[in-house]
């Protein structure tokens, strides 16, 4: 112990020249925005080719809550199918007239090659970038639930901002009463995220599901987010303080889905255009 004291002691002038020069790189990347995205869009590959190796020896280990989530997944899907079915008979005509509905998303499937859930500000990389099609603001899901929003890409990977995410908000809605809110993480439990905005008069019940309203053209609408485990209400609160164990459990995250909205790019223009005219 000595001996490293003295060799710290010894090459100080060195120590302290790496210390400021790792420092001065930090304040360049965190305070200039085309700097900060371009290092991390640049390290991101190199980053993620060295976690891929990772997380496929992690991947091996989670085979069995694959197989686990993909039979849910297909539980689930088969019984939509059913229910179309017999809407199908029922509404024939109509059914096959609307088409918007179908044509509004597009799916692609991804690999999760890293994944944060012990900071305040997560992100997860997936396998997916602009060769794919993959572009950022879209939304990701899991066959679970909601896992947050794309939002770096470079060509084959992409950084999605994850639902662990302090800065990050989704709207969503109490399903059995249909009012709305949003759904934001407090920092704290990587399970638990909180319902927020739900007035005083709504009587919410520990049990309910929370999904997306689907309101803002990225996530479909009725993608689950979670259950709410307790709500507390203040005498003076406009509005209820509701924790809600996540639906999708971020440790066990090896595959997501990105979603494509259609129709966002059109809501936007239009959005702008009304903006432009009520300057």
């Amino acid at each position: 112990m000595e001996r490293l004291f003295y060799f710290i002691y010894q090459y100080r002038a060195f120590f302290t020249f790496v210390v400021l020069e790792v420092f001065c790189f930090w304040l360049v990347v965190e305070n200039n925005a085309y700097q900060g995205a371009k290092f991390f869009n640049s390290s991101n590959t190199v980053v993620a080719s060295l976690n891929n190796f990772s997380q496929s020896i992690r991947d091996y280990f989670l085979l069995r809550d694959v197989n686990t989530t993909l039979a849910e997944e297909n539980a689930i899907l088969r019984r939509q199918v059913e229910q179309n079915n017999q809407r199908v008979q029922a509404f024939d005509t109509l059914a096959l007239r609307d088409s918007s509905l179908i044509k509004r998303f597009d799916f692609v499937s991804a690999k999760v090659v890293n994944n944060h859930v012990d900071q305040f500000k997560n992100f997860i990389t997936i396998n997916k970038g602009k060769d794919a099609g993959i572009e950022a603001g879209m939304a990701v899901i899991s066959p679970l639930g909601v896992v947050g929003k794309v939002k770096l890409v470079s060509n084959h990977y992409g950084v999605v901002t994850s639902l662990l995410h302090i800065d990050l908000m989704v709207s969503a809605v109490l399903k059995r009463t249909g009012h709305y809110g949003s759904v934001q993480w407090d920092g704290l439990d990587p399970g638990i995220v909180k319902f927020k905005y739900i007035p005083r008069h709504v009587n919410p019940m520990v049990g309910d599901s929370v999904v997306t309203s689907g309101f803002n053209a990225i996530f479909p609408e009725g993608v689950m987010i979670g259950t709410i485990i307790d709500k507390k209400l203040g005498n003076e609160a406009l509005s209820y303080d509701l924790s809600v164990r996540l639906s999708q459990d971020f440790r066990k995250l090896s595959y997501v889905t990105i979603v494509r909205s259609e129709l966002k790019q059109e809501v936007d223009s239009l959005e702008q255009v009304v903006n432009a005219m009520e300057r």
